[in-house]
């Protein structure tokens, strides 16, 4: 995944978990739970839905590391399998 798709998914999780986050919001390099007051439960919330997106875990001690949506975005393209489309697959 690139940096385009990382934010693409990123940014996708973050209206899901925080809806009142606009684009505006994102500007910059927001941190997570200051800047856009995401409580413990919205980042937890946050980290399952980037991994049901994405298939890339983040493991609670890799938390601090991820503490600004531009960190998030660069964890999320450096984890996943290069060119991997991150729409999740179903099964036939």
């Amino acid at each position: 995944m690139n940096d385009q798709e990382a934010t693409a998914a990123v940014h996708a999780a973050l209206r899901k978990v925080a809806p009142d986050v606009g684009p505006e919001d994102l500007a910059g390099n927001p941190r997570l739970r200051q800047d856009l007051e995401l409580d413990s439960l919205d980042f937890l919330a946050l980290v399952e839905t980037i991994a049901q997106g994405t298939g890339v875990d983040i493991p609670e001690s890799d938390y601090a590391r991820v503490a600004t949506v531009g960190a998030l975005i660069g964890y999320v393209a450096e984890r996943s399998a290069p060119g991997e489309d991150p729409t999740p697959r179903t099964t036939r």
